[in-house]
């Protein structure tokens, strides 16, 4: 997925001129798909940062799947709240500080914060958090790899889905961001067998070849039960969900007595215009004592720390891996985000914001 354009003209109010921000808003609350219909490209005035306030320039921003569940009308979401018409979406970025009012920043800081979607913000400075790269790591692997999506990688096997060495690990949507990391996670912690889900042969390839995956299979060739029972013949314990649907169905008939379920996503059933059907075998989770839990990563925010420790020291050993697809030009982030819906991604999905010259 690669989109290109002429670097823009900016104006950072530098030169006494108004301050000027290009903003992605929701246009209007797409049915199925999201059409470029849905989104608009604004260019808006900022008021200059007042005291505890600072304008960062971002750098780079993610693309990332609940902002589908979100941008529905009606759709009731506490955390994140949902998205209204008119007004500029939000996600993570990261961006560098161009002026400040806050004793706590200077000129020059890289900041991670959750106002993407638009090339300058001025924030409360509390709402920023100070990166340091790790040497060879762009800084825009706070977005992925020690960002949020690991983060909810990290807690999703962990703390949600109890794992314990020993364990097989069923990932479905494994070569998106998030499944990529809890299998390798669960490889590294001593998992006995990890499996993962995707659509395509390619993806496969990068699963069992890049990643460290012991089996992948191609979700659309043929059932999905029958491909999950080949590759885990003695079962799973633990299912890590992004998908759903036919998904869920098939870990439930996989997983061994006791076995756990961490609930992120349901990516299959976010464009359905029908209501789910299932999972049609929801009382095995009563005979073989199953245990399901849903969860959102913005409850263990406590837990960042420990995962910046972790997964950065496997990171600078080499022992990690991860990927990104890098979208060049802010207005190209909305077809980025439907290329993401239709899994045309491997890994993150980063628009840089500001493509190089």
């Amino acid at each position: 997925m690669v989109f290109t354009r002429p670097e823009p003209v900016h104006t950072w109010g530098s030169l006494g001129g108004p301050l000027l921000a290009r903003q992605i808003h929701l246009a209007s609350h797409p049915h199925g798909l999201p059409e470029p219909g849905d989104f608009a490209v604004v260019t808006v005035e900022l008021a200059p940062p007042g005291p505890g306030q600072i304008l960062v320039r971002n750098l780079y921003m993610a693309i990332e799947p609940p902002t589908r569940v979100r941008s529905r009308t009606g759709e009731a979401v506490s955390v994140p709240p949902p998205l209204r018409v008119g007004v500029p979406l939000d996600g993570p970025a990261v961006g560098e500080v161009v002026d400040t009012m806050d004793d706590r920043f200077r000129p020059g800081d890289l900041v991670l914060h959750g106002c993407g979607w638009r090339d300058q913000v001025v924030l409360d400075a509390h709402h920023a958090h100070r990166i340091d790269p790790i040497p060879g790591v762009p800084p825009s692997a706070y977005l992925g790899a020690l960002g949020l999506t690991t983060l909810t990688a990290y807690v999703g096997l962990l703390d949600v889905a109890g794992f314990r060495p020993g364990d097989a690990v069923f990932v479905s949507g494994a070569s998106g961001a998030i499944g990529g990391m809890v299998g390798q996670i669960a490889r590294l912690k001593g998992a006995s067998r990890v499996i993962g889900s995707a659509g395509s042969q390619a993806k496969i390839d990068h699963l069992t070849r890049r990643l460290g995956f012991h089996a992948a299979f191609d979700y659309t060739e043929g059932s999905i039960a029958e491909q999950l029972a080949a590759a885990a013949p003695h079962g799973i314990d633990v299912y890590f969900d992004n998908v759903g649907g036919e998904h869920l169905e098939a870990a439930i008939s996989a997983l061994n007595v006791h076995g756990r379920v961490a609930l992120c996503g349901a990516v299959s059933l976010y464009d359905s215009a029908e209501p789910a059907s299932g999972p049609r075998n929801l009382s095995l989770a009563i005979a073989k004592r199953l245990t399901l839990r849903g969860f959102n990563v913005h409850d263990h925010l406590d837990r960042m720390p420990y995962m910046l420790a972790e997964v950065g020291a496997w990171l600078r050993e080499g022992r990690i891996s991860y990927q990104e697809t890098i979208v060049h030009g802010l207005e190209f982030a909305p077809a980025a985000y439907a290329g993401l819906l239709r899994g045309e991604n491997t890994g993150k999905i980063i628009v840089r914001v500001r493509p190089s010259t």
